[in-house]
């Protein structure tokens, strides 16, 4: 049974991304934990208050939660009461980064599934800072959610990739699963200006190749050094309903998000867009 992490700040972002997760998941055996972490809040109400009154504001924070984690698993099952799909909830005291990575931990989650936006929804920026932190630290795939898209069904995945570290099993079957369900088509993009594969490039491009054997699949070359337009370009014009990529050490993605940010960089990604973590789990 696939079982999805469900961070929400119970903003209309979040919840968009919450209906696109039922429904990329529609043909599937799925538990889905919706949760919060709510320690942030508490301490920044808190700053001034003595502590015999912090303990008592704490519980009633989380109450509170609660319940609108509640009213929020009831909207689930008013927009799709898939009896293939069970849902939960559960209000953490603590840091989203942290309890997102014990939830999923305990339950050997395969996907965390949030909006790429908190509240502010700031326009200037692609992806909230929230959602920055779990794509970075979280040992699990994230897939962001922007909150204007409403796209269905998934027909064309892109895939960037140089081929230079291998993939992991686990996420190479999460996605061969969800573009079966769809018949979906990856276009695996390769962007660089040598002439040929190394040894290293072609035996890990074998490696995935085993796992997308039921799949349609197209290679694509792009030659030159300029990654991020090679991939906006094919974003743009190539229909795209979601992006994949890999965060991993050294890395493009890993580049954009520990020593710039996306917004700098210019990768516009205006889709669902899924980050493998190749990172070992605890």
């Amino acid at each position: 049974m696939r079982k999805l992490i469900i961070p929400t700040d119970f903003s209309e972002t979040a919840m968009n991304a919450i209906r696109y997760a039922m429904e990329l998941f529609k043909y599937e055996k799925c538990e889905f934990l919706v949760m919060n972490a709510f320690a942030d809040s508490v301490y920044e109400d808190t700053i001034e208050m003595d502590r015999e009154f912090f303990e008592e504001y704490k519980e009633k924070m989380e109450t509170a939660t609660q319940r609108s984690l509640q009213k929020v698993i009831a909207e689930m099952l008013a927009i799709s009461p898939n009896p293939k799909h069970k849902y939960d909830y559960v209000a953490s005291f603590g840091s989203l980064v942290d309890e997102v990575n014990s939830l999923v931990d305990k339950h050997n989650a395969d996907v965390v599934v949030m909006g790429t936006k908190g509240k502010t929804n700031r326009k200037d920026v692609a992806f909230g800072s929230q959602t920055l932190q779990v794509i970075k630290y979280v040992k699990c795939p994230v897939l962001a959610v922007p909150v204007s898209f409403h796209g269905y069904p998934l027909q064309n995945i892109l895939f960037p990739s140089d081929y230079m570290l291998p993939f992991k099993r686990r996420e190479l079957k999460l996605l061969s699963t969800l573009a079966s369900r769809f018949v979906s088509m990856i276009h695996f993009l390769h962007i660089s200006e040598a002439k040929e594969l190394s040894h290293r490039q072609k035996d890990n491009k074998a490696f995935a190749a085993c796992y997308f054997e039921e799949n349609k699949v197209s290679h694509i070359k792009a030659p030159g050094k300029d990654i991020t337009k090679e991939i906006n370009k094919m974003l743009e014009d190539s229909s795209i309903d979601m992006l994949v990529m890999v965060n991993q050490r050294h890395s493009y993605l890993e580049n954009i998000l520990y020593r710039s940010t996306i917004e700098k960089v210019g990768l516009e990604v205006k889709i669902p867009f899924l980050v493998l973590q190749n990172l070992q789990r605890s």
